[in-house]
């Protein structure tokens, strides 16, 4: 499955989904100063192989904001909250703290939080740095395609 994400010069950037056997699928990504929630995702679940949204998608559900709650999907979720959260305060956050919010997180919304270790949030944190270095290097109305298999 081919992710093409592409800059847009107003509020949106874009993510369309290619899959073998299947029509596109676009989503309008809100601007929110870092990567694009969608591009976390997939950073998230390619580095530690879970099943959220992006492997959903893989998977023949349709691209939505409403899918049904499913308990890996779920951490998957939270997990992309925190790293937000990290990257909006300039990816410095200490692992064990993310590690210790993102448990605090999965508690408040009633999610089983993913079996996760520091070095699973370095290594996630890295691809996020790679995508982010990728990401600002595309020109306004260029695209940047992600493979996710």
């Amino acid at each position: 499955m081919q992710l093409i994400f592409t800059k847009g010069s107003g509020k949106y950037d874009r993510m369309d989904i290619v899959r073998n056997g299947l029509p596109a699928e676009g989503i309008d990504c809100p601007k929110q100063g870092i990567i694009p929630h969608d591009m976390v995702h997939f950073g998230v679940e390619i580095t530690l192989h879970k099943r959220g949204f992006i492997g959903r998608v893989l998977h023949g559900e349709a691209a939505t904001f409403q899918m049904e709650a499913e308990p890996e999907s779920d951490g998957v979720e939270r997990l992309v909250e925190i790293f937000q959260a990290d990257g909006w305060s300039g990816w410095n956050s200490s692992p064990a703290d993310m590690l210790d919010l993102y448990r605090v997180t999965c508690d408040a919304r009633q999610c089983p939080p993913l079996q996760l270790s520091i070095d699973d949030i370095d290594a996630v944190r890295k691809k996020l740095l790679e995508l982010t270095a990728l990401w600002q290097a595309v020109a306004m109305g260029a695209s940047l395609v992600l493979e996710f298999e």
